[in-house]
């Protein structure tokens, strides 16, 4: 089969692209909201850009009423924000943060997440998380006729939970199965981790 994208619809390509990328990384998103409360989504486009500078993104669509989603305003706004990693524990809650709520609402207390204050940084992060990423916004560009936000962050600091690391030749090593995350496949549909393999890379 071929499919050739300039002649189908958008929604088709979105769904064939949605479930031949996969697994997929989830960004879930806390920023800060005009009023001061807390936004929580959660993303799959997302993954890393570089390493120096540390650069990660993340693309943000928009609303049906074709307003920027309250991700994007906060960042582009505000300027900073936290990605946490999800892990199995918080499937359920990723799902729903993704419902429409009222504008200005926390997911965060719709849910009734606990955060925890970081020293230094303006935003919490939450407390049940194993994995953020502190950011500040590094550029956002617009992208396609919708248009699409392909935001870029930069991360300053890292939160690890330290029941997921360890030392290994004086090097930092995560223990992938203790983080335990979980990764967007296409439709409801999610997956963790299954079988590691390690294949020596070539010198």
């Amino acid at each position: 089969m071929i499919l050739d994208l300039e002649n189908l619809p958008t929604s088709q390509i979105y769904h064939t692209l949605i479930q031949t990328i996969i697994p997929r990384p989830i960004a879930w998103v806390l920023s800060e909201n005009a009023n001061g409360t807390h936004n929580l989504a959660p993303f799959s486009y997302f993954n890393g850009v570089s390493s120096e500078p540390p650069i990660v993104s993340i693309s943000v669509g928009r609303k049906e009423d074709g307003s920027q989603k309250d991700t994007w305003n906060n960042i582009e706004n505000r300027g900073h924000f936290v990605i946490h990693i999800p892990h199995r524990d918080m499937a359920n809650s990723v799902t729903q943060s993704a419902t429409t709520l009222p504008q200005g609402e926390s997911e965060i207390d719709f849910l009734k997440l606990e955060t925890e204050s970081v020293v230094n940084w303006p935003l919490p992060r939450l407390r049940q998380g194993r994995v953020a990423f502190l950011c500040e916004r590094f550029a956002i560009h617009a992208i396609g006729k919708g248009p699409q936000g392909l935001i870029l962050g930069r991360v300053t600091t890292v939160y690890l939970d330290e029941a997921i690391t360890q030392s290994e030749n004086r090097q930092l090593k995560i223990d992938a199965n203790a983080m335990d995350p979980i990764a967007r496949l296409g439709g409801n549909d999610y997956t963790t981790l299954g079988e590691t393999i390690s294949i020596e890379r070539p010198s």
